[in-house]
């Protein structure tokens, strides 16, 4: 088992001068602080215009701010909105490469296509072509790091021409690719194209257990034919966290803010919004106000969960049992949702020190091992998978095309004569 952390970059409503250079600065710190304990991963989201809820717009440059001040945690885009709308696949393959060059090798490339109205509206994409645009940026971001040059592509969402896209990551073939799932058919999806999944949505350790079934099956089948250069096969799950020796104050501590982490993701979908005058906050306390709407609410939307009592939200002893559980579903890496709502730095920071002091080393010990099983098991599947593979024909030199220059060369004689 692995753990990392996640950053929405949530920053509730009302907002105070510096508000959002303290909410960058504590994140980096929460990030440095976890790299020294030894946690494995740093995950970072990249959303647009959805206020209050998530202010990571830019993932990239906060990814490399995190890993020039860490010297061993994994940065990941958990996710990267690869349709062309939002990032052209040329600039996604150039930054994902240069974040692996300066991070010497720490990179999880994460692929995602957006939800709301909001982002997709906003960048232009039909919502119900955002899967296969996704899956298509994506297969050609993988070609783009690999290929010398990129033969060029013209497909449904993006077209470019050849060109030798530039710099090349340091990992071979290039960093592990995700897919940020939701639901079990988002989780046959990832690992029908060989991707890991990144599952953020908070499911109990039977359901886990089901996720985890439907995708190494999966992975198992023939139905699995890599959309990158490599199988990733690993099932990340996210959970809500905060610990304290006195489960009451784990609760006081967190819960509020869990709570408003669902509310709100499910409000930027269903609810009308007014840019640069959202009350995500405010509406959400008189909806955790009110019984009936929360139990109504939970009952009719399957995106919603009220949590009455958040697994994640206790003592260290509790929380080793949650992390057990979800080992024993074959779950390879929880991430930690510590930064949500209105959770404070310091809070975040101690729940992350009890962790590592109280939690963190029984897993820690197995880590080796059970990777090292895991790789023996799927190595046939795995093999097998990537002569599915059909692979983008490179092209023999002969067949490059000569890019003409946009400005005629003019000949020393032609310069002479000009002067003359």
């Amino acid at each position: 088992m692995k753990f990392g952390i996640f950053f929405e970059l949530q920053l509730p409503k009302p907002w105070k001068p510096g508000d959002e250079h303290r909410l960058f600065n504590e994140a980096l710190d929460q990030v440095v602080l976890a790299d020294r304990l030894g946690l494995d991963h740093v995950w970072c989201v990249e959303h647009h215009f959805l206020e209050e809820y998530s202010h990571c717009s830019s993932p990239e440059v906060f990814l490399a701010a995190a890993a020039g001040r860490t010297k061993n945690i994994r940065v990941g885009h958990g996710i990267r909105q690869v349709i062309a709308n939002y990032n052209h696949p040329a600039r996604t393959a150039e930054g994902i490469a240069s974040l692996d060059l300066v991070s010497n090798g720490r990179v999880d490339f994460g692929i995602g296509e957006g939800a709301t109205r909001l982002e997709l509206h906003g960048f232009g994409i039909p919502a119900k072509q955002k899967r296969a645009m996704s899956l298509e940026a994506a297969e050609q971001i993988a070609n783009m790091m690999v290929m010398s040059p990129y033969p060029g592509y013209e497909g449904k969402s993006f077209s470019m021409p050849c060109r030798n896209v530039l710099p090349k990551p340091l990992q071979q073939p290039h960093p592990p690719m995700w897919m940020a799932c939701t639901n079990r058919e988002t989780i046959r999806v990832a690992a029908s194209h060989g991707l890991g999944a990144l599952a953020f949505s908070f499911v109990d350790p039977g359901e886990a257990a089901v996720w985890s079934k439907i995708y190494y099956d999966t992975i198992k089948s023939e139905a699995c034919v890599p959309i990158g250069h490599a199988v990733n096969a690993n099932l990340a799950m996210v959970t809500a966290f905060s610990l304290h020796p006195d489960h009451a104050e784990a609760v006081r501590r967190g819960q509020e803010n869990f709570e408003f982490f669902t509310y709100a993701i499910s409000a930027l979908v269903v609810q009308d919004t007014i840019p640069g005058r959202s009350r995500l906050w405010e509406d959400f306390q008189a909806f955790r106000a009110d019984k009936a709407a929360r139990a109504k609410l939970a009952a009719t939307n399957e995106v919603v969960e009220v949590f009455e009592r958040s697994p994640g939200v206790g003592t260290p002893d509790e929380f080793r049992e949650h992390v057990r559980h979800f080992e024993q579903a074959g779950v390879d890496q929880m991430i930690f949702l510590q930064q949500a709502g209105r959770n404070k730095h310091e809070h975040i920071c101690e729940s992350l020190e009890i962790f590592a002091r109280d939690v963190l080393p029984e897993f820690k010990a197995k880590q080796a091992e059970r990777a090292a099983r895991k790789q023996r098991e799927l190595a046939p599947y795995i093999e097998a998978a990537m002569a599915r593979k059909v692979k983008m024909r490179p092209l023999r030199d002969d067949e490059i095309p000569v890019v003409k220059a946009s400005v005629k060369e003019v000949s020393m004689h032609e310069k002479h004569a000009q002067k003359g």
